[in-house]
Protein backbone atom coordinates (compact mmCIF):
# COMPACT_ATOMS: atom_id res chain seq x y z
CA UNK A 1 0.00 0.00 0.00
CA UNK A 2 1.53 3.29 -1.10
CA UNK A 3 0.85 6.59 0.55
CA UNK A 4 0.66 9.61 -1.74
CA UNK A 5 0.82 13.07 -0.18
CA UNK A 6 -0.84 15.90 -2.05
CA UNK A 7 0.36 19.43 -1.40
CA UNK A 8 -2.20 22.08 -0.72
CA UNK A 9 -2.23 25.43 -2.46
CA UNK A 10 -0.62 27.13 0.55
CA UNK A 11 2.16 24.50 0.56
CA UNK A 12 2.92 25.17 -3.10
CA UNK A 13 2.98 28.92 -2.45
CA UNK A 14 5.43 28.46 0.43
CA UNK A 15 7.62 26.21 -1.74
CA UNK A 16 7.62 28.78 -4.52
CA UNK A 17 8.63 31.55 -2.11
CA UNK A 18 11.43 29.42 -0.68
CA UNK A 19 12.74 28.58 -4.16
CA UNK A 20 12.68 32.26 -5.13
CA UNK A 21 14.60 33.23 -1.97
CA UNK A 22 17.17 30.46 -2.49
CA UNK A 23 17.58 31.46 -6.14
CA UNK A 24 18.23 35.07 -5.14
CA UNK A 25 20.84 33.99 -2.58
CA UNK A 26 22.49 31.70 -5.14
CA UNK A 27 22.69 34.47 -7.71
CA UNK A 28 24.07 36.85 -5.08
CA UNK A 29 26.86 34.34 -4.36
CA UNK A 30 27.61 33.56 -8.01
CA UNK A 31 27.44 37.09 -9.41
CA UNK A 32 30.81 38.31 -7.99
CA UNK A 33 32.57 35.31 -9.55
CA UNK A 34 30.78 35.88 -12.85
CA UNK A 35 31.61 39.59 -12.80
CA UNK A 36 35.32 38.96 -12.13
CA UNK A 37 35.45 36.49 -15.03
CA UNK A 38 33.64 38.88 -17.40
CA UNK A 39 35.97 41.73 -16.50
CA UNK A 40 38.98 39.49 -17.18
CA UNK A 41 37.88 38.73 -20.76
CA UNK A 42 36.43 42.12 -21.71
CA UNK A 43 38.68 44.58 -23.60
CA UNK A 44 39.50 47.60 -21.47
CA UNK A 45 38.27 49.99 -24.14
CA UNK A 46 34.81 48.42 -23.94
CA UNK A 47 34.87 48.59 -20.13
CA UNK A 48 35.59 52.34 -20.32
CA UNK A 49 32.98 52.98 -23.00
CA UNK A 50 30.30 51.25 -20.90
CA UNK A 51 31.07 53.08 -17.67
CA UNK A 52 33.20 50.38 -16.03
CA UNK A 53 30.32 47.92 -15.55
CA UNK A 54 29.87 45.06 -18.04
CA UNK A 55 27.46 42.16 -17.68
CA UNK A 56 27.53 40.69 -21.19
CA UNK A 57 30.59 41.76 -23.22
CA UNK A 58 30.31 42.50 -26.92
CA UNK A 59 33.92 41.45 -27.52
CA UNK A 60 35.87 38.72 -25.77
CA UNK A 61 39.65 38.53 -25.40
CA UNK A 62 41.86 36.08 -23.50
CA UNK A 63 45.02 38.18 -23.74
CA UNK A 64 45.13 38.60 -19.96
CA UNK A 65 45.28 34.82 -19.46
CA UNK A 66 47.93 34.44 -22.17
CA UNK A 67 49.97 37.15 -20.51
CA UNK A 68 49.89 35.77 -16.96
CA UNK A 69 50.71 32.25 -18.13
CA UNK A 70 53.57 33.57 -20.24
CA UNK A 71 55.13 34.97 -17.08
CA UNK A 72 57.24 32.83 -14.76
CA UNK A 73 55.52 33.84 -11.55
CA UNK A 74 51.96 32.51 -12.01
CA UNK A 75 52.80 28.99 -13.32
CA UNK A 76 55.44 28.58 -10.61
CA UNK A 77 53.01 29.78 -7.92
CA UNK A 78 50.38 27.35 -9.18
CA UNK A 79 52.85 24.46 -9.02
CA UNK A 80 53.75 25.39 -5.44
CA UNK A 81 50.09 25.68 -4.44
CA UNK A 82 49.14 22.37 -6.07
CA UNK A 83 52.06 20.62 -4.34
CA UNK A 84 51.18 22.11 -0.95
CA UNK A 85 47.48 21.25 -1.40
CA UNK A 86 47.96 17.66 -2.58
CA UNK A 87 50.85 16.67 -0.30
CA UNK A 88 49.57 18.71 2.63
CA UNK A 89 46.04 17.29 2.43
CA UNK A 90 47.40 13.74 2.16
CA UNK A 91 49.62 14.18 5.23
CA UNK A 92 46.78 15.93 7.08
CA UNK A 93 44.45 12.99 6.51
CA UNK A 94 47.08 10.41 7.46
CA UNK A 95 48.00 12.11 10.73
CA UNK A 96 44.38 12.91 11.57
CA UNK A 97 43.29 9.30 11.05
CA UNK A 98 46.23 7.89 13.01
CA UNK A 99 45.40 10.22 15.90
CA UNK A 100 41.60 9.93 15.79
CA UNK A 101 41.32 6.14 15.52
CA UNK A 102 43.05 5.19 18.80
CA UNK A 103 41.37 8.09 20.63
CA UNK A 104 37.98 6.74 19.54
CA UNK A 105 38.60 3.64 21.69
CA UNK A 106 37.60 4.05 25.33
CA UNK A 107 40.01 1.34 26.50
CA UNK A 108 43.13 3.25 25.37
CA UNK A 109 45.17 4.23 28.47
CA UNK A 110 45.32 8.00 29.05
CA UNK A 111 42.71 8.70 26.37
CA UNK A 112 40.93 11.42 28.34
CA UNK A 113 44.18 13.23 29.13
CA UNK A 114 45.19 13.25 25.45
CA UNK A 115 41.74 14.55 24.47
CA UNK A 116 41.97 17.27 27.11
CA UNK A 117 45.37 18.34 25.80
CA UNK A 118 44.07 18.46 22.23
CA UNK A 119 40.96 20.46 23.17
CA UNK A 120 43.20 22.83 25.15
CA UNK A 121 45.01 23.74 21.92
CA UNK A 122 41.68 24.83 20.41
CA UNK A 123 41.31 27.46 23.13
CA UNK A 124 44.91 28.54 23.72
CA UNK A 125 48.04 28.60 21.58
CA UNK A 126 51.62 29.77 21.90
CA UNK A 127 51.12 32.86 19.76
CA UNK A 128 52.61 34.13 16.55
CA UNK A 129 56.18 34.83 17.66
CA UNK A 130 56.73 31.53 19.57
CA UNK A 131 55.33 29.63 16.60
CA UNK A 132 57.71 31.41 14.25
CA UNK A 133 60.65 30.68 16.56
CA UNK A 134 59.73 26.99 16.61
CA UNK A 135 59.45 26.83 12.82
CA UNK A 136 62.77 28.63 12.44
CA UNK A 137 64.39 26.47 15.13
CA UNK A 138 63.61 23.23 13.31
CA UNK A 139 64.90 24.64 10.02
CA UNK A 140 61.65 24.94 8.05
CA UNK A 141 61.87 28.64 7.16
CA UNK A 142 62.20 29.37 3.46
CA UNK A 143 61.23 25.79 2.56
CA UNK A 144 57.98 24.54 1.10
CA UNK A 145 57.48 22.34 4.19
CA UNK A 146 56.91 25.46 6.27
CA UNK A 147 53.54 25.69 4.50
CA UNK A 148 52.60 22.10 5.47
CA UNK A 149 54.17 20.93 8.74
CA UNK A 150 53.03 23.67 11.19
CA UNK A 151 49.35 22.94 10.50
CA UNK A 152 49.64 19.19 10.07
CA UNK A 153 46.70 18.33 12.38
CA UNK A 154 43.56 20.33 13.07
CA UNK A 155 42.14 19.57 16.51
CA UNK A 156 38.62 20.39 15.32
CA UNK A 157 38.83 18.06 12.32
CA UNK A 158 40.41 15.32 14.43
CA UNK A 159 37.51 15.44 16.92
CA UNK A 160 34.99 15.17 14.07
CA UNK A 161 36.75 12.09 12.67
CA UNK A 162 37.06 10.58 16.15
CA UNK A 163 33.33 11.01 16.71
CA UNK A 164 32.60 9.35 13.38
CA UNK A 165 34.80 6.37 14.28
CA UNK A 166 33.01 6.07 17.63
CA UNK A 167 29.63 5.89 15.89
CA UNK A 168 30.61 2.86 13.82
CA UNK A 169 29.16 -0.39 15.24
CA UNK A 170 31.62 -2.26 17.45
CA UNK A 171 30.35 -5.56 16.03
CA UNK A 172 32.00 -4.83 12.68
CA UNK A 173 35.45 -4.51 14.21
CA UNK A 174 34.84 -7.47 16.49
CA UNK A 175 33.97 -9.63 13.47
CA UNK A 176 37.14 -8.49 11.69
CA UNK A 177 39.27 -9.40 14.70
CA UNK A 178 37.61 -12.82 14.91
CA UNK A 179 38.69 -13.33 11.30
CA UNK A 180 42.28 -12.62 12.33
CA UNK A 181 42.65 -8.93 11.48
CA UNK A 182 44.92 -6.83 13.67
CA UNK A 183 44.30 -3.22 14.62
CA UNK A 184 45.94 -1.78 11.49
CA UNK A 185 44.21 -4.26 9.18
CA UNK A 186 40.87 -3.49 10.82
CA UNK A 187 41.43 0.23 10.39
CA UNK A 188 42.56 0.10 6.76
CA UNK A 189 40.28 -2.67 5.50
CA UNK A 190 37.11 -2.11 7.52
CA UNK A 191 36.96 1.31 9.20
CA UNK A 192 38.37 3.57 6.47
CA UNK A 193 36.19 2.21 3.61
CA UNK A 194 33.15 2.85 5.81
CA UNK A 195 34.38 6.35 6.63
CA UNK A 196 34.70 7.79 3.13
CA UNK A 197 32.00 10.49 3.66
CA UNK A 198 33.75 12.03 6.65
CA UNK A 199 37.21 11.63 5.12
CA UNK A 200 36.08 13.38 1.94
CA UNK A 201 34.57 16.18 4.04
CA UNK A 202 37.67 16.66 6.17
CA UNK A 203 39.89 16.36 3.11
CA UNK A 204 37.91 19.18 1.50
CA UNK A 205 38.41 21.30 4.62
CA UNK A 206 42.15 20.72 4.54
CA UNK A 207 42.46 21.22 0.78
CA UNK A 208 40.55 24.53 0.76
CA UNK A 209 42.61 25.71 3.71
CA UNK A 210 45.89 24.93 1.95
CA UNK A 211 44.74 26.45 -1.35
CA UNK A 212 43.63 29.73 0.22
CA UNK A 213 46.50 30.09 2.71
CA UNK A 214 48.95 32.94 2.27
CA UNK A 215 49.78 34.17 5.79
CA UNK A 216 52.17 31.29 6.48
CA UNK A 217 54.08 32.13 3.32
CA UNK A 218 54.36 35.75 4.46
CA UNK A 219 55.88 34.61 7.75
CA UNK A 220 58.17 31.81 6.66
CA UNK A 221 58.99 32.30 2.95
CA UNK A 222 61.29 34.93 1.47
CA UNK A 223 62.18 33.08 -1.76
CA UNK A 224 59.71 34.29 -4.40
CA UNK A 225 59.97 30.99 -6.28
CA UNK A 226 58.20 29.38 -3.30
CA UNK A 227 55.31 31.86 -3.19
CA UNK A 228 51.85 30.23 -3.46
CA UNK A 229 49.29 31.68 -5.84
CA UNK A 230 47.36 33.44 -3.08
CA UNK A 231 50.42 35.36 -1.92
CA UNK A 232 51.21 36.39 -5.50
CA UNK A 233 47.62 37.61 -5.86
CA UNK A 234 47.87 39.51 -2.57
CA UNK A 235 51.09 41.21 -3.71
CA UNK A 236 49.48 42.10 -7.04
CA UNK A 237 46.59 43.82 -5.26
CA UNK A 238 48.96 45.81 -3.07
CA UNK A 239 51.50 46.61 -5.80
CA UNK A 240 50.25 49.06 -8.47
CA UNK A 241 52.99 47.85 -10.84
CA UNK A 242 51.55 44.47 -11.83
CA UNK A 243 54.04 43.93 -14.67
CA UNK A 244 56.91 44.21 -12.21
CA UNK A 245 55.27 41.78 -9.79
CA UNK A 246 54.68 39.21 -12.54
CA UNK A 247 57.90 40.05 -14.40
CA UNK A 248 56.01 40.81 -17.62
CA UNK A 249 58.23 42.32 -20.27
CA UNK A 250 55.82 42.90 -23.18
CA UNK A 251 55.06 46.58 -22.69
CA UNK A 252 52.88 46.79 -25.82
CA UNK A 253 50.51 44.15 -24.47
CA UNK A 254 50.54 45.78 -21.04
CA UNK A 255 49.39 49.07 -22.54
CA UNK A 256 46.31 47.28 -23.86
CA UNK A 257 45.80 45.31 -20.63
CA UNK A 258 45.50 47.53 -17.56
CA UNK A 259 46.47 46.17 -14.13
CA UNK A 260 42.87 45.52 -13.09
CA UNK A 261 42.32 43.14 -16.00
CA UNK A 262 45.45 41.16 -15.07
CA UNK A 263 44.30 41.02 -11.46
CA UNK A 264 40.85 39.77 -12.44
CA UNK A 265 42.36 37.03 -14.60
CA UNK A 266 44.64 35.97 -11.75
CA UNK A 267 41.67 35.79 -9.37
CA UNK A 268 39.86 33.47 -11.80
CA UNK A 269 42.95 31.25 -12.10
CA UNK A 270 43.23 31.14 -8.30
CA UNK A 271 39.62 30.10 -7.61
CA UNK A 272 38.88 27.89 -10.64
CA UNK A 273 40.52 24.63 -9.38
CA UNK A 274 38.57 24.63 -6.11
CA UNK A 275 35.33 25.42 -7.97
CA UNK A 276 36.01 22.48 -10.28
CA UNK A 277 36.71 20.00 -7.47
CA UNK A 278 34.01 21.00 -5.01
CA UNK A 279 30.96 19.63 -6.92
CA UNK A 280 32.45 16.12 -6.89
CA UNK A 281 32.84 16.21 -3.08
CA UNK A 282 29.63 18.06 -2.25
CA UNK A 283 27.58 14.84 -1.96
CA UNK A 284 29.84 13.73 0.91
CA UNK A 285 29.89 17.12 2.60
CA UNK A 286 26.54 17.34 4.41
CA UNK A 287 26.29 13.59 5.05
CA UNK A 288 29.78 13.43 6.55
CA UNK A 289 29.27 16.43 8.80
CA UNK A 290 25.91 15.22 10.10
CA UNK A 291 27.02 11.66 10.79
CA UNK A 292 30.27 12.85 12.36
CA UNK A 293 28.40 15.13 14.77
CA UNK A 294 25.76 12.75 16.15
CA UNK A 295 27.39 12.33 19.53
CA UNK A 296 30.62 13.32 21.23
Amino acid sequence: MSLVLHKTKSDRIVDAILYIILTIFALACLFPIYYVFIMSITPFSEVLSRGGFVIIPKTVTFEAYKEIFSSQRIPQALRVTVFVTVVGTTLNLITTILLAYPLSKKFVPGRNYFLLAIVFTMLFNGGLIPTYLVVRGIGLTNTIWALIIPGLVSAFNMLIVKTYFQNLPDEIEDAAKVDGCGDFQTMFRIVLPLSMPILATIGLFYAVGHWNAFFGAILYISDKSLYPIQLVLRNMIQNPNVSQELQLMNSQIMQQLPPETIKMATVVVAILPILAIYPFLQKYFVRGMLIGAIKG
